[in-house]
């Protein structure tokens, strides 16, 4: 079907006027507007369908039931008994494998899951979630953290596809439900034993079903029957009526191939009985039209077999209904025209008349048109053929995109009306319409387009055409015009105008800084608003301020926008030029003289000078003075400057040489050793020049004794400086750099103590890696430098030595990778340390490298020695359940006391045997006499090293024992130590690293316990009782804070007490610390206000309150009588006006409502003398303002245009519509119409009875309704 495009509503209306004035049959006349009738306006809703109706039509979506809606998400709770669970360990219930086994379900599944242990020591395991996802999990659960078992099943082989179900999903469905997995042999496996694997319960439950469903198949039978495709339709019958009641009558159900598929298998499946009885009557059927029936052959053209077909071949069932004969259609793919009939020979006949009837029901015309005009003979919204449509309902017109033809389908004697109306439409468009086509450049149709459309938009109008521009992923540049001939002669013109300015037209980009575009832009816009004036045709686009981009891009004609371009060049050249900064130190206490009176002084520095000058804020401690401007200007400006402070106060400046290496040293970190100077001479003034200057001169200013005694100081500091800040530099290998150093800086340390002097290493980052820096007197420079390249010279003679080192001790070398060799490496200038292989049972170990760093290294392979030598094995007894704790996170705890004290430690395997044993009480470390901690093999921790470390490790371990302490808290302050949602508890114990253990609620104890290590146990409850200490106080506060005071103040005084927004009322409680409840509309005391807090801030409120409530008494309210024209200027733009009033005049002033009894009554509320002045005012202000409203009325009686809808006045014919009021909506044929019925009339009351009495309407404020 073709795009349909919309005519504009001229164009449209031009179409109409120039078609014939002839009525079709059965159409409203276009000059009249359409009227519906009721049932078209408003048609019924579907009513239930009757029981006649036939099956296949679709049942009311009003008349179905409505299902409930079932919760999206369930619980489920089951049972794990002990013996059949896989984790028992009981020790830590909540965190063993169980809890990990659980978690991991929960983030595959989505499913929530809950543990508890019953008394029986069985796992209670509650999941929630969706259906699916509960499903999922229970099934993990089980094959997780249950026990497996497995059984075989034997069902024949020919029912396993049965237990599979439709694409596996009967089996998922039976593992979900029964939490098993189910095993089935491969077709190719002779085994018919099915493997079920599970938990007992799962097992029996799966082992059930799949028997069920063996047992359902038994009972079942298949039969194939092959029978000629050709009597397949005598056996289904017409509209498969025949074979539905044969499966009703035997129960069997019969599968017959559609008449699609080349297959001529008849299934019949069900119990064994009810398939011989439907296979028996099957082959009677076909026997009896086997031995009957007949055949004839006819031709009849391929276009129209889809009609003897019919819509789901309706018709050829219709047929074989009609006369019992079946029409055997070729296919349509096929260019075969032979149409077979079978059937008795009597009803061939009128079978063959039927075909030919249906054949030639239905013609097919094409009429030409081209393709451009189709969318105009649719009409605007598929108006033009929308009427031809409906009065010729059965006809099909089809529009083919870029073809000029139209087809029309349908009744013969309705396409032929339907055919002339369209070649009429036809005729009468080449007459009044014309088109062009113009190839234009794609690049320039989002211009032709413009803004929204604005431009395309224009042309439409304009020329009273119709504009076709591509889209642009159709890469084409044909743009097509349709409409008047002459207004798209016209339209064509001004378009390729457009394109040939366009042509003409250049973008430039312009760099400019963006801190200058504000200032090119100007405030609201103004300045760029001067530049698009000079320029009209010039566009300027400025980038997004958050692009940070520089990039000013220009279009439009070529010669305006490089003249633009210059223009605005110039501008930013003086921006530039004039955004010179410079920054001068003036005192603080001078900066007053400086502004002058009224800023007298500064105003005319700016002036003269042409430069902007920003002084620090009074508040603030900076004594620069920034001006900005040409570098000229700013100069003379500070000169200017400059003077003021010379001639207040004897203010000397002067310079001092000093190299510019020394100035970072002699600023000091953060300023702070010039900063010291300048305070310590009054206050003067140091000034460096910037950084990579290159400049050695350093400007000092302030008072003349003070610039030379800061002077004398600087040059004192610049030579301590010069004279320790002699440097050298020394070339080394990287890896003698460590050697150097020595273990934990022995040797570096050994040759600064010496010299005094400072040596710096390169850091990984240095490019310079062989490098070394020193730093100091040169004296001490010199001989740290001479010590260091001595060492060097002997690193570099490489020498080869050997040493005795018992076999013993080799693994200990060798072992972790040779981790000890390459720290021996690292440490000792890369010497090479070489141990005979595994099993050479040799004791020689060899050494290469710096003379030095080899003797180093032995010495060290010594001390390693006779360490190894010295070690004993040391065992330390702790409970198993504490070696966790003891370890800490991941080890760190451990870690840290190995390499302290350097020892090893193992920890025992795990004994899990014992987890379920009760193990003895213990409590603050120690074993409760009762019952004594014995030791066993999984509790002895095993310490290796010297005798001395490994005692000092050993009462490390002992010290990391968690101990159990308790806190005396009272019961009522638990609920506030545990916080919010164990907010509070949480964060005392990350504070203090411990457990602590709050009783249950209804144990109602007044303990608390703690557990951890022995100094974080103490610092807990030190925290703990401190938090207790808080916690009473804030109860005794509370209870101060508790006191109340009821007052009685009549309601009327409420609102004012409350103030606008509750400003008043806001400003009390604020003042005064207190809380204040006013009465809620319901309670029956209205007059009560309560305040509670503090007793002597609630009296100071109550006394406040009064105080007011004094002052409202005394005020009065008076009406006045203001014209309702003068009301909206009284009160101004959102009551601006007004509220300026009131508050001039300490009243209040209230507006009628619109609609009220007394439109001109205002009241005003206030002090009777206030009131007295407002109403003075305003009635001035209703003098003032009458004026302006009577000449304005005055004005309108001669300026008002006439009614749209009235005759009203002039020279002009009278329309007839709008002598009454608006029809509305019309309908023809409505109930109210009809013979003895009427319509209801609204205005009776009898009719329209109204509820209760009438409420009067709300007082509302004059600006509105009330904002909540």
């Amino acid at each position: 079907m073709s795009s349909v495009a919309v005519l504009t509503p001229e164009s449209f209306a031009e179409h109409r006027s120039g078609l014939k004035d002839q009525e079709i049959a059965g159409c409203v006349p276009e000059d009249e507007a359409y009227i519906p009738t009721y049932l078209e306006a408003f048609p019924p809703l579907p009513e239930k369908g009757a029981p006649g109706e036939k099956a296949g039509e679709p049942a009311s979506a009003w008349g179905s039931k409505i299902r409930p809606i079932k919760a999206s998400v369930i619980t489920q709770v089951f049972h794990v008994p002990l013996e059949e669970r896989r984790y028992k360990d009981n020790s830590q219930f909540g965190e063993g494998e169980e809890a990990k086994v659980c978690l991991d379900i929960m983030q595959r599944t989505g499913a929530h899951i809950e543990l508890s242990l019953a008394k029986d020591q069985g796992l209670s395991i509650m999941v929630t979630g969706k259906l699916d996802s509960v499903m999922k999990a229970r099934k993990e659960i089980v094959a997780r953290l249950q026990t497996q078992a497995s059984a075989t099943v034997a069902i024949p082989k020919e029912h396993h596809r049965f237990v599979i179900g439709k694409n596996g999903e009967k089996l998922q469905e039976l593992e979900l439900k029964t939490a098993t997995k189910i095993a089935i042999p491969r077709p190719d496996d002779p085994s018919a034993n099915i493997r079920i694997t599970g938990t007992k319960e799962g097992i029996e439950k799966a082992r059930h079903e799949i028997l069920l469903i063996s047992a359902e198949q038994d009972k079942r039978a298949v039969e194939r029957l092959s029978l000629e495709k050709a009597f397949h339709p005598f056996i289904a019958g017409a509209h498969n009526r025949l074979v539905q009641e044969l499966s009703q009558e035997t129960g069997a159900r019969i599968s017959i191939p559609p008449p699609s598929l080349p297959k001529d298998e008849i299934v019949i499946t069900g119990e064994k009985e009810a398939v011989a009885l439907a296979l028996s009557r099957i082959r009677a059927i076909y026997d009896d039209k086997k031995r009957k029936t007949t055949t004839i052959s006819v031709e009849v053209k391929k276009s129209q077999h889809k009609y003897i077909i019919g819509p789901k071949g309706n018709t050829l069932q219709e047929i074989l209904e009609a006369t019992g004969v079946s029409v055997e259609m070729p296919p349509l793919d096929s260019g075969s025209e032979t149409i077979i009939l079978r059937g008795e020979p009597d009803k061939l006949g009128p079978a063959l008349t039927q075909v030919y009837a249906k054949a030639k029901s239905v013609m097919v015309v094409e009429v030409t048109a081209p393709a451009w005009l189709h969318r105009f003979i649719i009409g605007k919204k598929g108006q033009n053929i929308g009427r031809i449509t409906q009065q010729l309902p059965r006809v099909h017109i089809e529009f083919t995109d870029g073809e000029e033809r139209i087809s029309l389908e349908g009744p013969t004697e309705e396409v032929e009306q339907a055919q002339a109306q369209i070649q009429e439409i036809i005729k009468d468009l080449l007459v009044r319409m014309d088109y062009t086509e113009v190839i234009i450049d794609q690049r320039f149709h989002r211009h032709l387009i413009g803004k929204n459309g604005a431009n395309i938009n224009r042309i439409k109008e304009q020329y009273k055409v119709s504009v076709r521009i591509p889209q642009d992923s159709e890469r084409s540049g044909l743009v097509r015009i349709e409409g008047d001939p002459k207004g798209v002669q016209l339209a064509r013109r001004e378009l390729i105008e457009m394109v040939q300015r366009m042509e003409n037209e250049r973008t430039k980009d312009l760099i400019v800084e963006q801190k200058f575009h504000r200032t090119i832009i100007g405030q609201k816009g103004e300045k760029i608003k001067e530049v698009r004036d000079k320029f009209p045709e010039v566009i300027i686009n400025f980038p997004d301020p958050a692009q940070k981009s520089d990039i000013v891009q220009l279009r439009g004609p070529k010669n305006e926008v490089e003249k633009c371009a210059k223009f605005l060049q110039k501008i930013i050249a003086d921006l530039i030029e004039n955004s010179f900064s410079l920054s001068v130190p003036i005192f603080k206490q001078f900066h007053k003289n400086i502004i002058g009176k009224g800023g007298a002084n500064i105003k005319k520095i700016r002036e003269e000078t042409n430069t902007k000058i920003d002084l620090p804020t009074e508040n603030s401690n900076s004594e620069m003075i920034v001006i900005t401007g040409k570098k000229s200007n700013c100069e003379a400006a500070r000169d200017r400057i400059l003077a003021i402070q010379r001639e207040l106060a004897n203010i000397k400046e002067t310079e001092v040489t000093i190299p510019a290496k020394l100035h970072n040293s002699l600023i000091g970190s953060k300023g702070c050793l010039v900063r010291s100077i300048m305070e310590d001479c009054g206050g003067v003034h140091i000034h460096f020049p910037s950084e990579g200057s290159g400049s050695d001169k350093v400007t000092i200013r302030g008072p003349a004794g003070e610039v030379e005694k800061a002077k004398k100081q600087l040059l004192q500091l610049a030579e301590e400086k010069q004279v320790n800040n002699f440097t050298a530099e020394l070339q080394a290998k990287p890896e003698y750099h460590k050697f150097l150093i020595g273990r934990g800086g022995a040797n570096i340390r050994r040759v600064r103590d010496r010299t005094g002097a400072r040596i710096i290493f390169p850091s990984p980052d240095d490019t310079e890696q062989e490098l070394i820096t020193i730093v100091g007197k040169e004296e001490a420079v010199r001989q740290a430098q001479k010590e260091l390249e001595s060492l060097v010279k002997n690193l570099d003679d490489v020498v080869e030595d050997s040493m005795a080192v018992d076999v013993r001790h080799h693994r200990h070398f060798v072992c972790r990778r040779g981790q000890v060799l390459r720290e021996l490496a690292e440490e000792y200038g890369g010497v090479a340390v070489s141990f005979p292989r595994t099993g050479a049972n040799s004791q020689r170990v060899t050494l290469k490298g710096a003379k030095d760093c080899v003797e180093a290294a032995k010495k060290r392979i010594q001390e390693i020695i006779e360490d190894l030598e010295s070690q004993v094995s040391v065992e330390v007894a702790i409970p198993q359940r504490y070696h966790r704790a003891i370890m800490g996170p991941k080890g760190c705890r451990i870690q840290h006391i190995t390499r302290e004290h350097e020892v090893q430690i193992k920890f025992p395997e795990r004994d899990d045997s014992s987890a379920g044993q009760d193990a003895p009480p213990q409590e603050n470390g120690e074993v409760s006499p009762e019952a004594e901690f014995v030791p066993r093999k999984c509790d002895i921790i095993s310490i290796a090293g010297r005798a001395e470390k490994c005692e000092l490790a050993k009462a490390a371990l002992l010290a990391l024992v968690p101990i159990t302490e308790d806190v005396e808290v009272s019961y009522e302050l638990h609920r506030y130590i545990i916080g919010q949602k164990g907010s509070g508890i949480r964060k005392m114990m990350e504070e203090y690293e411990v457990n602590i253990w709050v009783p249950q609620p209804e144990k109602q104890l007044d303990v608390i316990k703690v557990t951890g290590l022995v100094a974080n146990v103490e610092r807990a409850k030190q925290g703990l009782l401190e938090r207790v200490k808080e916690l009473q106080a804030e109860q005794e506060d509370r209870a101060l804070r508790s006191f109340k005071v009821t007052m009685s103040v009549d309601p009327k005084f409420h609102p004012k007490i409350i103030g606008r927004k509750g400003a008043v009322i806001s400003q009390i409680r604020k003042d005064h610390d207190v809380s204040i409840q006013f009465p809620d509309k319901g309670d029956e005391q209205q007059d009560l206000i309560v305040i509670s807090g503090y007793e002597r801030n609630v009296e100071e409120a109550r006394e406040a309150i009064q105080q007011l409530v004094a002052e409202l008494q005394e005020m009065v309210s008076q009406d006045v009588h203001l014209d309702p024209r003068t009301h909206a200027r009284i009160i101004g733009a959102r009551g601006k006006a007004i509220r300026k009033l009131m508050e001039e005049f300490k009243v209040d002033i209230r507006f009628p409502q619109p609609g009220s009894d007394e439109p001109d009554k205002v009241t005003v509320t206030g002090l009777p003398e206030t009131v007295d002045n407002a109403i003075d005012h305003l009635l001035n202000l209703e003098e003032e303002y009458m004026l302006s409203v009577t000449e304005t009325e005055t004005l309108a009686a001669y300026m008002k245009p006439p009614s749209r809808y009235g005759g009203g006045g002039g020279a002009g014919g009278v329309d007839d519509s709008s002598g009454g009021p608006a029809k509305g909506f019309v309908v023809r044929d409505a109930p109210w119409n009809a013979a003895g019925n009427k319509a209801p009339d609204m205005s009776s009351a009898e009719d329209f009875p109204t509820f209760g009495t009438g409420v009067a309407p709300k007082q509302a404020s004059a600006w509105g309704p009330k904002k909540f």
